[in-house]
């Protein structure tokens, strides 16, 4: 294999890092900004589940089967910097939002552009490093989700804080405008300039065995349900992690209802806890699983996997059930932990039974399933129990049990899902 050099492939991995970052930021920001904007829109608990889930969901997770497809063929760099300017000025859009279906129809813009990152980011990082490598550079991209959702944390404090000083904001052009809306224009506009980077970037060759074909969609869905166990094993698992993630979109929320804390009190600490714990144990899963295959362990990716997913069901469950809201911060600092571990070891596991010619097609329909489960799923069942079921004074309980009802019964196929998983690594390791 005909491998880029050190220096070009992890200046790719930092800049598609950059751009999962600034995704993130972008995904992130209207969790922060719930209660500011249900008081000017005037909406309530189910409609902000519905713009934190379906309305990003609905093109984010259905375009990244196509996007999959496109990216197997065409540049990916230049794909990759359309979708970026695409759901940045979605993003500063959505402050121009009057109503919820503005903030809605905004919010699947940003969808459809994020679409065009994960595959092709995974496909070109799979053809800049060996496999035995291959652990960092996927743990690097990975701990975006923390450094994004821990900058997003801090820009919605800050805005938070600066809304009790500054009811209004007049900004050239676009007239007057409330903080909230103000901090999507905050978050939208840089990604215009990362994506002209992307640009004039040099994409790495495509890794392909010796006289391999080019793979087409059925060759992606003949390998997975030639091995079905194995591919929506390890996809159930990460489901489940993305239904209780997208869920904790409500935890300002909750932590103000339940704990009396202000919204920007629980971003800034959250924030803070984030950023210290989530990218050094995403680093640290990337290290393992390398340190891991090296010593002969091939399925390491899917040991850290499995243990993770172990810890997280009961631990998110915990969360909000916490006495105090000190120790419910320190619960949810904790659960980093987990999170990282089945977020980068999960990727990890995937690409390693995945065939080269098939690979962006194949990480695409990864992403629309965890997408789908956790955009659709997560938010919009914290959001329905809230109202319908516990009321919204419980928020609390409604996203502890989104977990355990989407968790249990994944924990008791672990044993199932592990022993076809071993038996795919075999095929692709080609013992």
């Amino acid at each position: 294999m005909n491998w880029p050099s050190s220096r070009r492939a992890w200046t790719l991995t930092i800049l598609l890092t950059l751009a999962y970052v600034l995704s993130y930021v972008d995904r992130a920001i209207l969790g922060l900004l719930v209660e500011p904007i249900k008081a000017d829109l005037g909406l309530d608990d189910e409609q902000i589940g519905l713009l934190l889930g379906p309305a990003f969901a609905i093109f984010y997770a259905t375009m990244g089967v196509p996007l999959g497809w496109l990216a197997d063929r065409v540049k990916r760099t230049w794909l990759v910097a359309a979708g970026i300017a695409l759901w940045s000025m979605a993003t500063a859009a959505s402050g121009l939002a009057r109503d919820f279906w503005h903030l809605f129809t905004a919010r699947m813009s940003v969808g459809v552009g994020e679409a065009t990152l994960g595959p092709s980011a995974m496909s070109m990082i799979g053809d800049s490093f060996p496999p035995e490598k291959r652990g960092k550079p996927v743990a690097v991209y990975s701990a975006a989700l923390s450094l994004g959702s821990g900058i997003a944390g801090l820009i919605g404090a800050g805005v938070l804080i600066w809304a009790k000083t500054s009811n209004q904001i007049e900004l050239p052009v676009v007239g007057t405008v409330r903080p909230w809306q103000f901090a999507f224009f905050v978050v939208g506009i840089p990604g215009l300039l990362l994506a002209l980077a992307f640009l004039f970037v040099r994409e790495p060759s495509r890794q392909r065995v010796e006289n391999e074909s080019l793979g087409s969609f059925p060759d992606a869905l003949r390998t997975i349900w030639t091995d079905k166990g194995a591919f929506i094993g390890v996809t159930l698992l990460v489901c489940v992690m993305t239904a209780t993630a997208y869920s904790h979109g409500l935890m300002p929320s909750a932590f103000s209802r339940s704990y009396g804390w202000e919204p920007q009190t629980f971003a800034f600490w959250n924030a803070i806890a984030t950023l210290s714990i989530g990218p050094p144990s995403i680093w640290l899963v990337g290290w393992a699983a390398d340190k891991g295959r090296a010593q002969g362990r091939a399925d390491a990716p899917l040991r850290i996997l499995l243990i993770g997913f172990i810890l997280l069901v009961p631990s998110s469950a915990a969360i909000l059930l916490m006495p105090t809201p000190e120790l419910a911060l320190a619960m949810n600092a904790l659960n980093t932990v987990p999170f990282a571990m089945v977020t980068a070891a999960a990727i990890m596991a995937l690409l390693d039974i995945t065939p080269g010619q098939v690979r962006a097609q194949v990480v695409a329909l990864y992403y629309m399933a965890i997408s789908m489960a956790g955009l659709f799923l997560g938010p919009t069942t914290a959001g329905s129990l809230s109202k319908r079921v516990f009321g919204e004074e419980h928020l609390n309980w409604a996203i502890s049990a989104v977990p355990i009802i989407y968790g249990t019964i994944p924990l008791l196929l672990l044993p199932i899902i592990r022993k076809a998983y071993l038996v795919r690594l075999a095929k692709a390791q080609g013992v």
